[in-house]
């Protein structure tokens, strides 16, 4: 397998070498490596209603592909934790419910909802029962307004993913934004989860490929900010007033014409804010050439829907598939394995492969 090295400075780098777009060794490698290790979104505060809500998950199916539950507790609290029986393996909740406490159907083994063993038949005789492994594991959630996101790894800190964009976006009514589903929607792309970030990170393509979205965006005012260590900021900047946000005076960016803040979080989240709400991107890989990508869309203000930067989102997306999908193609050739980055302009694709590097040479 290739040792992945991006130089940390842009004016001297090649981009990450072709082999991590096609090798399925290291697209096998980076479940564990790369996205067991980070922060995934999971959903919101609306999926449970009331205290005993509990809903059944499967994180990034057909990928990581782990069952999960979500609850909400006797005590309000939103909590995480594994739905698999420590006694045999099986799957505890298949459909959302309410419920008391979690009972496995295969052998009668019972929780409670912090996940420990209260109950099980015919097991008078095992010794050293119950012990700290018959409970269920607990998984680390963080929330963010209504925006809950879950973590495998509990020495992984939410505010390094999250803290910059949050304050960035404090003036933002996070807790106000309702998820619409009707105007949600999957697409799958015919290329590697990586190369749709990449993309995404850097707005050099904009006036060669969204010729719509470079007539409101000014792209030589367009900037990309980096935080570390795991996200970034591409700052849209219109060119006039008309669809911009409403920033109060206490905004970082007032008097600015924001039409939009594209920000990314490691490895595969885009939170698109736009002043009618949020759309909000996860990348989901299915192989090492197919892509899944879901839209989510969360509304604020209705009323600015579908104008300005924010607007005909679908369209945008078809740009970036077809360049995409022959970028696929041209990584797997014999003559193509590594290019050099735009200083200027791809910052937010260099941060993303020294990244990519850390993680899976770790």
């Amino acid at each position: 397998m290739t040792s992945y090295f991006v130089d940390k400075d842009i004016s001297l780098a090649k981009t990450i070498h072709t082999d991590f777009y096609t090798d399925l060794k290291v697209y096998d490698m980076s479940k564990e490596k790369i996205f067991a290790a980070g922060l995934h979104y999971v959903g919101d505060l609306d999926m449970l209603p009331e205290k005993g809500s509990v809903i059944p998950l499967l994180l990034h199916e057909g990928f990581l592909d782990e069952p999960i539950i979500l609850l909400r507790d006797k005590d309000d609290k939103i909590t995480c934790m594994s739905n698999v029986c420590t006694h045999r393996g099986n799957i505890l909740v298949t459909e959302p419910c309410k419920i008391s406490q979690l009972r496995c159907v295969y052998h009668g083994r019972t929780f409670n909802l912090n996940g420990e063993v209260i109950f099980m038949p015919e097991f008078k005789e095992v010794q050293n029962y119950p012990c700290k492994e018959d409970n269920l594991s607990s998984i680390q959630v963080f929330q963010w307004g209504k925006l809950l996101f879950v973590s495998l790894r509990s020495k992984t800190q939410p505010k390094d993913y999250f803290g910059d964009m949050m304050h960035r976006m404090s003036f933002f009514p996070m807790a106000e934004l309702v998820r619409r589903d009707d105007l949600s929607r999957d697409y799958v792309v015919n290329a590697n989860w990586a190369l749709y970030c990449e993309n995404y990170l850097e707005g050099f393509h904009i006036p060669f490929v969204h010729q719509g979205l470079s007539e409101v965006l000014d792209f030589g005012d367009y900037e990309t900010e980096l935080y570390y260590p795991y996200s970034s900021l591409q700052l849209g900047v219109a060119k006039n007033t008309l669809d911009t946000f409403d920033l109060p005076k206490d905004a970082f960016d007032y008097g600015r014409n924001i039409a939009a803040y594209y920000f990314w979080v490691f490895p595969n989240m885009m939170f698109n804010f736009y002043p009618w709400g949020l759309s909000l991107n996860i990348i989901s890989p299915l192989a090492t050439d197919k892509t899944k990508v879901s839209f989510i869309t969360y509304m604020y203000d209705e009323s600015k829907y579908n104008v300005g930067a924010g607007s005909d989102l679908d369209r945008v997306e078809m740009e970036d598939e077809e360049i995409i999908t022959n970028v696929q193609k041209g990584v797997k050739s014999r003559f193509y394995t590594q290019g050099r980055y735009s200083v200027k302009r791809e910052k937010g694709t260099h941060h993303f492969h020294r990244l990519l590097t850390r993680f899976i040479n770790e």
